[in-house]
């Protein structure tokens, strides 16, 4: 028999190389333990031995690297994202996460990139995929939101090991926009304040634009959460956006479930803030302890006044009979104080910006920022640094003006016309 007709039996877990009886080169390589406890071997057949070589070596290559893909039918980038966000997701995120993440896979991920096989996916593809969102019209939050998903649940593919590298994180990211973080000024926050003391849980916006607390944190704020006398309050909760489905045994004709008569809540009312991060305490300045004391006296009397109509749930910014106002009434208050306090239009989370630009630009320890913020990582400090240092920009321009002010020149002065620059003492 020729050299090489022969196939040797090589030790447990070693790769071997033979000539089959069909006239071609065969490989076996062991790359890891199959789900049932077998070994996962895996075959490779070439024309030449040192095809044959050459495949076995690169299965090798893969087995060490750890990027071997799983065997049975290919996941598609549809069946992958289709399993994640049903199965997968919902045992790590909450509620309102979930949302963005649905929105994501099924109005974006799926029709663009949902027929690739996941293993053939290239960051080329991905890339392409982000200027089309782009070209379409979403702002660029909307396509980094996209990406954030995609990047996270590629990440849970080659954990299991459906995947050996993830594609996302090669592929350039969408640009998040500057404008995406639009703080207010100081000036605009103490006409906002002004407007709001006219009107009652006027302390609502001083905590939001001081501290920073998101919507559903504030909604979900008891007094027992508060401690005026240590001058700090505990976030714990977050009250969630209603979400619906059809309640009607016979079709009612309303598209939207939220306008179904029988709709039934599909997510609950509260829950334990997005992350350990979120779970923080927050120091309070004292002015804002002393609103939050007026803002209790005034809660004591509007309850002595509504009696049995009060419901005592214990929220700090309850509605008049005690019940915590709508996400939608929640906003629409503040649409409205921005209009009464001619203060340009932006989102109620740009309050939340503003507190979070005035603690970097005073100089606060990052670290301690993420920490009262809420954040998990340092990555969302970045995204405030380019609006830190046009403000302060600003101020020194302000300051400028202020010490070295130009004034026109007076007689007897130079004769060049040129303007005379005095220190003015203030």
């Amino acid at each position: 028999m020729a050299e090489g007709m022969k196939r040797t039996r090589q030790p447990n877990g070693r790769s071997s190389i033979y000539l089959g009886k069909d006239g071609k080169w065969h490989g076996r390589v062991t790359v890891g333990i199959r789900d049932d406890g077998r070994p996962d071997r895996r075959h490779v057949e070439r024309k030449s031995r040192a095809e044959a070589t050459a495949a076995v070596r690169e299965l090798e290559k893969q087995r060490d690297a750890k990027t071997v893909r799983k065997p049975g039918r290919a996941w598609t980038v549809k069946t992958w994202l289709t399993h994640w966000v049903e199965n997968v997701a919902p045992l790590a995120v909450n509620d309102n996460t979930m949302v963005g993440y649905r929105v994501a896979v099924r109005k974006h991920l799926i029709p663009g990139l949902g027929a690739h096989r996941l293993d053939r996916l290239k960051p080329e593809h991905i890339e392409a995929f982000y200027a089309k969102v782009q070209a379409a019209g979403s702002k660029p939050a909307t396509a980094h939101q996209v990406h954030r998903t995609f990047r996270t649940a590629l990440n849970e593919a080659v954990r299991r090991g459906h995947l050996g590298k993830n594609p996302v994180h090669l592929a350039k990211a969408p640009k998040t926009g500057e404008y995406e973080v639009e703080p207010y000024s100081v000036h605009e926050v103490q006409r906002l304040l002004q407007a709001a003391e006219q009107h009652r849980n006027a302390a609502r916006w001083a905590v939001a634009l001081a501290l920073g607390l998101r919507q559903g944190e504030v909604l979900a704020l008891t007094w027992d959460d508060v401690d005026l006398a240590g001058g700090f309050l505990m976030v714990r909760r977050s009250r969630h956006r209603p979400q619906y489905a059809h309640g009607c045994v016979d079709p009612c004709g309303r598209k939207a479930a939220g306008y179904c008569p029988q709709r039934r809540r599909t997510n609950p009312e509260l829950s334990t803030t997005k992350s350990r991060a979120g779970r923080r305490a927050v120091g309070l300045p004292e002015q804002l302890v002393d609103l939050l004391r007026a803002h209790l006296k005034v809660q004591e009397e509007e309850r002595a006044k509504a009696g049995d109509c009060w419901g005592e749930n214990g929220l700090v910014f309850p509605d008049e009979h005690g019940r915590s106002p709508s996400h939608r009434r929640d906003w629409a208050e503040w649409k409205a104080l921005l209009a009464e306090a001619k203060v340009r239009d932006g989102r109620l989370h740009d309050a939340r910006h503003t507190a979070a630009t005035v603690l970097l630009i005073l100089g606060v320890p990052e670290r301690a920022v993420m920490g009262l913020m809420g954040w998990s990582t340092t990555a969302m400090a970045a995204r405030y640094q380019h609006m830190v240092d046009a403000v302060r920009a600003d101020v020194a321009r302000q300051v400028d003006g202020l010490i070295w002010k130009t004034t026109p020149d007076r007689p007897g002065d130079d004769d060049d016309g040129a303007a005379e620059v005095r220190v003015q003492a203030n």
